[in-house]
Formats: structure tokens, sequence, C-alpha cells
């Protein structure tokens, strides 16, 4: 009897150099490769009148520095590599996943003496030590350039001592900063894995057409999470580097 195997960790496909390597590894992986080739391809024929691709290049840009315009306003020009980065690399790794073959595509293993199914794709995003690596990198810049901007009056935000109120405010301030990295990781892993069982549990009992209208609340879900996940980093970003009122 046909049985559906859903996993929440990633399942290891080979090892490199002794290094595991897992399905959502080689998702990453791949589309990172897409859009450095994509990249690559536009700089090569920028030209004063654009075409092709320097069209769609310029418009998703462009549409998406104007969007963050309004929340980081005129450090805008130096968070935009950061942001437009996060944004167009998650939404990317939330649809590939929803592509065909991605998660139906695999190898049958023995496992505890049963055949399972381990597909040869899944979606980066749906691997929590892939958001939770981008949490990570999230914190650590917003920390970086709270530091940088505003220096030791950073770091007086969360470590007070002028009195007893003042200093404990500062120690949950330090600790809201660390449950961000919680926040982030959790929130794009558990949307993105939670509709990809979705969409799993509907293709097994119903494979012709009821997946379809999920098929669309999981591209809409996949951009509102890359969008969630990179304006509140702009937004802390915007905050840490903003002069502390007295």
């Amino acid at each position: 009897m046909q049985t559906v195997h859903i996993s929440i960790r990633a399942e290891q496909i080979f090892e490199f150099l002794g290094i595991p390597i897992t399905n959502s590894t080689l998702t990453t992986w791949l589309v990172m490769l897409l859009l450095i080739v994509f990249s690559f391809i536009v700089y090569r024929n920028i030209s004063f009148v654009p075409s092709g691709l320097q069209v769609v290049a310029e418009m998703l840009v462009g549409g998406i520095y104007t969007f963050f315009e309004t929340v980081t306003r005129e450090k805008t020009k130096i968070f935009f590599p950061i942001l437009g980065t996060l944004f167009i690399f998650i939404i990317m790794l939330n649809w590939f996943g929803l592509l065909p073959g991605v998660g139906t595509i695999g190898l049958n293993e023995i496992e505890g003496g049963q055949k399972v199914f381990v597909p040869l794709f899944r979606a980066g995003s749906a691997d929590i030590n892939t958001t939770l690596a981008l949490a990570l990198i999230a914190v650590f810049l917003i920390q970086y350039y709270g530091i940088k901007t505003l220096g030791l009056e950073y770091l007086g935000r969360f470590f007070n001592f002028k009195n007893p109120i003042y200093f404990f405010v500062g120690l949950l301030e330090l600790v809201l900063e660390f449950a961000k990295i919680l926040s982030f990781s959790f929130r794009l892993f558990g949307n993105i894995f939670a509709g990809e069982v979705l969409l799993t549990v509907i293709a097994f009992l119903m494979p012709i057409f009821a997946p379809i209208p999920f098929l669309g609340l999981e591209l809409f879900v996949g951009f509102i999470q890359a969008l969630v996940f990179s304006m509140l980093t702009a937004v802390f970003l915007s905050l840490a580097t903003a002069k502390m009122e007295h």
C-alpha cells in the first residue's frame, strides 16, 4: 500500500568530503546558480536602450528599491543590497519548491526494513537550517550597522547603568535581539514547510486538479513570507541606526 512520506528534516542525498549534502542543499545551490547566471547575463548585455532581460531586471530592482525606500528613507542606498538580496533569494527558494518535480522526483531507499521515498529536491526554505542561517545573517547585520552607525550609543540600549529600571529594560532588549533569530527562522520555516505538507497530502488524495488552487495559495504565501522577512529586516535596521530620543 502506498503511503505519504513526510519528513520534518531534510533528507541526505550523498556526502561530499565527509559533509552530508541534503536535498534542500541541492535546491538552494540550484537557486543560487540560477540567480548568478541571470545576473551575469543581464550584466553582460547592459545597454542604454534596455530590452529583454534588462527591462525585467530594471523593473524588478526598481520596484523593490521603491518599496523599501518607504521604510529606510535616506538609508535605502546603504541597506538595499542586503534587503533586495534577501527578498529575491527567499522568494526564489519558496517558489522553486512549487515547481513540478520538486518533492516528486527521487529515490526509493530502505529504512527500518521499509521502502521509503526520498525526494531529490526540497524547498530550501522548508529546511530549518536554511532559515536559521538567513536569520543569523539578518540579525548579525542589524547589530553590525547599529554599532557602525551609533557606536557606543547603540550598545547603551542594552547596557544602561543609570538606574535599575533602565538596566533591566536594557537586558530585556538584549533578550529580544536573540528572540529575533527564532522569530525570523521559525516563521519562514513553519509557513513553507506547512505548505509543502499540505500540497503533498492533497496531491496524494486527489492528484489531478485538486492541488491547483493550493498551488496558487502557496505562491501567495511564498511571496508574503519573503516580503515579511525582508521588511522586518528593513524595519529593524532602521530602528538600530536611529539615534535614541531622550
